[in-house]
């Protein structure tokens, strides 16, 4: 009997746990189509017109997902489509109350004869990059169904996502930049940011390459005092990494990335090795390129204004020296300056989050539009201000619980590679939010880095999308039981050969 109910209680937790995917997937659904409707209600009285549109179509690319998930990973964690699809649906539900908004002021430009100087979110393009996102979903599932083949080809795969990486900083600025920062390659109407791509590549050769290293960076060198030191040439990697780091802050003015991926390697560097020195040491690596960023200019003006923005809320000069403030930048220019780019953009930001207070003003009656990129980089200020601390702190909730469910596949599978593949993507989904709430927060200086899900972009999306449908595969292996032996010898076939 003790046997039996063992037996049991193992086919119970590892049965495919469809029918509670499928409710938490109708809920998500239910609440994007509710923000659609609220935001309808609060600013014209009415269900929006756009809202059926939209919510069936984000119905369809979601019921797809699930019965892609139900027939090929049906062991999979049940948390992680449901929460991506929540995340996603809040956004695009954002995207709409704002292009509602930016709609609105062009049309009064247009009227008053005037052009405003920005272009606003495209709720359309964003529900397109979904059905896109989507698909390459489906498909890396359904072509990924080993996670080690990735391991095979890690040192190709390492030098695409170098190559992803770094090819912004070598083109001319009118091709890759953007607010001073050079990460986009632009070509006529098409814009795709490599970096979000790089991600996936280099946590595929990070986790190949630990794996195979793991044992010889784990020795211990010298002891000085409590602390045991690496040996000398076991430093090489980690150094390697923080300058190629170091090459992407100075060629690309990309401060959030370079953070991302340094801190991506030293966090899987301790997963590798369980030992805490390595973060210590990427920790002084990081103090000393805090002594090195400000001679950046780029990076010295998002510093200054983080540390002190309201007297950069008009713009600034900084001459030799010293910093005249409220000073055009063609008289900057002229004085032989370099002008600051001004604050206002990280001040509306947080304006907007106090209007929200603790429970928010309702979607649809802020005013989010007022904060420049509201729709892109700052829109989690926007959900601080129509949702309220109490919004705010949901979405947090629904970004840590990802971490923790792909940690959970990561403790669960035995492989070593698929394990620290998936340490390395819940990473970049933790260190990712860290690195752009923190930035809109005044945290830490800002950064240009995107909002998983919530932020409108389609390299986002679609980088997003696929490093989900990596976690899926890895915890449906993961969860997946192993083939049961014959246990009734009775029905055993015995067959004589002489």
């Amino acid at each position: 009997m003790t046997s039996v109910a063992a037996e049991s209680e193992v086919q119970i937790a590892t049965r495919p746990r469809r029918s509670a995917q499928l409710g938490m997937l109708v809920f998500a659904l239910v609440i994007t189509v509710a923000s659609f409707a609220q935001v309808g209600l609060a600013r014209d009285g009415g269900l929006p017109a756009g809202m059926y549109g939209y919510g069936i179509g984000l119905g369809i690319l979601a019921a797809g997902a699930y019965f892609v998930v139900a027939r090929f990973a049906p062991y999979a964690d049940p948390l992680l489509l449901p929460l991506a699809v929540f995340l996603n649906g809040l956004g695009l539900a954002m995207i709409y109350r704002l292009d509602l908004s930016t709609s609105a002021d062009w049309k009064k430009a247009l009227q008053e004869g005037k052009k405003l100087s920005y272009i606003g979110p495209s709720t359309t393009g964003q529900l397109t990059w979904t059905a896109l996102a989507m698909i390459f979903f489906a498909v890396t599932l359904l072509v990924l169904k080993d996670i080690k083949v990735l391991q095979r080809y890690m040192y190709t795969i390492g030098a695409v996502g170098l190559f992803f990486l770094a090819l912004p900083g070598f083109l001319p600025s009118s091709i890759s930049g953007a607010l001073g920062a050079k990460i986009w390659i632009r070509i006529g109407g098409f814009s795709i940011q490599p970096s979000e791509f790089s991600k996936l590549a280099l946590v595929a050769f990070f986790a190949g390459y630990l794996v195979n290293k793991r044992q010889s960076l784990s020795i211990v060198g010298k002891k000085i005092g409590p602390a045991n030191l690496p040996r000398a040439r076991d430093l090489g990697p980690i150094l390697v990494i923080f300058v190629i780091c170091l090459g992407v802050l100075a060629l690309e003015n990309d401060f959030g990335t370079a953070i991302l991926f340094f801190g991506l390697f030293v966090s899987m560097l301790y997963v590798a090795t369980e030992r805490f020195m390595w973060v210590l040491i990427g920790v002084l690596l990081l103090a000393c390129a805090c002594l090195i960023a400000p001679e950046i200019p780029h990076v010295a003006q998002r510093i200054d204004t983080w540390l002190d923005p309201q007297a950069y809320f008009d713009g600034g000069c900084r001459i030799g020296g010293k910093i005249v403030n409220q000073t055009h930048a063609d008289v900057c220019a002229s004085k032989g300056g370099v002008y600051l780019a001004d604050s206002s953009q990280l001040m509306f930001g947080l304006f907007s989050m106090g209007q929200g207070g603790v429970l928010g003003t309702g979607l649809g009656q802020g005013e989010p539009w007022r904060t420049p990129l509201s729709y892109s980089d700052f829109i989690f200020t926007s959900f601080g201000e129509e949702l309220g601390l109490t919004g705010a702190m949901v979405i947090l909730i629904v970004y840590a619980l990802i971490v923790q469910r792909g940690m959970k596949a990561a403790l669960a599978t035995k492989d070593n590679f698929a394990k620290l593949f998936a340490g390395g993507v819940s990473f970049v989904f933790a260190l990712q939010v860290f690195v752009i709430v923190g930035g809109v927060t005044r945290l830490i200086p800002l950064t240009g880095l995107t909002t998983p899900f919530l932020a409108q972009g389609g390299s986002s999306l679609l980088a997003n999308w696929i490093l989900i449908a990596i976690l899926i595969r890895i915890s449906d292996t993961a969860r997946r039981p192993a083939p049961q032996p014959i246990q009734d010898e009775g029905m055993t076939q015995v067959v004589r050969t002489q």
